[in-house]
């Protein structure tokens, strides 16, 4: 096992070194300036596309629609990634790491437009009436590169093991077992059972469950946050402070220990942004594929708003309340850090309530990443047996992370989206240009 782990940490520091770094920072910074800055000049019509379509009435859309979409993407990340990631991000990597998740989030959102656009253009309708895209099906029919496509899919379907399998299911054991003494192996069952008795469904039953729970709990987190900040507003501004002169500065002092801290604040910035945010990696855009009678640049519009509601909106107010909190260098990670936050602005209560709605933040999230690994499954076997393998060996593995080490799970987790980020950004730079040519010819219409 050891042996194993030491080979997850070499793969890690390659997938997650100056190259990978540089290479989605330059995939988001290229459609950024092919598109004129679009999240920043159309910031009104983006608004008006998404959120304000929610208030005009029912989506007319048929089968899937393009909010069921947006929230089974946001469940892959909301919870384990934008809370209990910059927890484990801010201990690791420092304060500083803030600033470099907002750094990813800032070029992120045009990655994630790009994927969006891109899956809607090269999605393909198959016999059961259903639409499947993806990276897979745009490094296959866009890029004409199957075996990228097949490559993708693969580490999909690993990944999903990871960020989408061990790592929720080991943050619900360790958020359950702060209060109450169960056996870390019997909440694994039955949140397997409980994962189980959806998933048996079709995929629209995982994007209904995701509609209804995700906007609920986000503005319960969101609201309790607020509260948090309030009540240490007087710590917000030297928090802030912090924040950028960890990020940023070099003592001559200690240059060699300072630069090591500042590539460790990069490194768990970025990494940690794309895991809240998922930008980059090609998950989400699958989901969104599945919408029927849609804009491909309107659905990349909603893109856009995960990236900055996932990482600019709670990924910063979880990190203010942590930073406000005078916890941080506490001794404290991940989830017990999060939860004594929590404990210390609403007490004992408060801090159960938080626990809970990590759990309820973190089972949509394992439905979400169940949603993806399936349409790879689409797109790999025709067999309908191996989906039910798939199930068997999903379900099993969620009992097995509920047992494992924290470290291990995040490490993990790590290096599985770095290398699904690979044939993903490959992808989105051969083919920017049909984004750009989309984008401009809904502009000129609109």
């Amino acid at each position: 096992m050891e042996k194993l782990w030491q080979i997850n940490e070499s793969l890690n520091s390659f997938v997650w070194g100056k190259g990978m770094i540089l290479f989605l920072l330059f995939s988001g910074a290229l459609l950024l300036v092919r598109c004129r800055f679009l999240p920043i000049t159309k910031m009104r019509l983006i608004y008006q596309r998404t959120i304000g379509t929610l208030f005009g009435g029912k989506d007319k859309s048929e089968g899937i629609t393009s909010f069921q979409a947006v929230a089974t993407a946001l469940a892959g990340t909301l919870g384990v990634g934008s809370v209990i990631g910059v927890a484990t991000a801010l201990t690791v990597g420092g304060p500083g790491a803030l600033v470099w998740m907002w750094i990813s989030a800032f070029f992120g959102m045009m990655t994630k437009y790009g994927e969006v656009v891109l899956a809607i253009v090269f999605r393909r309708r198959q016999k059961d009436g259903r639409y499947l895209g993806g990276p897979m099906m745009t490094l296959e029919y866009g890029c004409h590169m199957r075996f990228l496509g097949v490559l993708f899919a693969l580490l999909c379907l690993f990944a999903s093991f990871g960020i989408g399998n061990v790592t929720p299911a080991n943050t619900i054991t360790m958020s359950v077992r702060t209060y109450l003494p169960i056996p870390s192996w019997l909440i694994g069952i039955i949140t397997a059972i409980i994962v189980g008795a959806v998933i048996m469904g079709s995929a629209k039953r995982i994007m209904r469950v995701n509609e209804i729970a995700i906007p609920m709990i986000s503005i319960a987190y969101i609201g309790a946050c607020i509260y948090m900040i309030i009540i240490h507003c007087d710590r917000l501004f030297p928090a802030l402070n912090e924040v950028f002169t960890d990020a940023f500065s070099f003592p001559s002092a200690s240059g060699g220990i300072s630069g090591f801290m500042i590539t460790k604040a990069i490194h768990y910035g970025i990494s940690r942004g794309v895991f809240s945010n998922e930008a980059g990696m090609g998950s989400s855009p699958i989901s969104h594929a599945a919408v029927e009678r849609v804009s491909a640049v309107e659905q990349g519009f909603w893109g856009i708003f995960e990236v900055f509601f996932d990482t600019i909106v709670v990924c910063t107010l979880t990190a203010l309340v942590l930073l406000t909190s005078g916890l941080l260098n506490q001794g404290l990670d991940g989830v017990n850090l999060s939860i004594a936050c929590f404990e210390q602005g609403f007490g004992r209560f408060g801090g159960i309530l938080f626990a809970s709605s990590i759990v309820a933040f973190a089972i949509p999230s394992i439905l979400g990443w169940y949603y993806y690994a399936q349409e790879c499954i689409r797109y790999l076997f025709s067999a309908k047996w191996m989906m039910t393998i798939y199930r068997l060996l999903f379900l099993g593995l969620i009992i097995i992370g509920s047992t494992m080490e924290l470290h291990y799970v995040w490490e993990l987790a790590d290096t599985l989206n770095g290398l699904m980020s690979i044939p993903n950004l490959i992808s989105l730079v051969i083919l920017h240009g049909v984004v750009v040519k989309c984008t401009k010819e809904y502009l000129r219409k609109s």
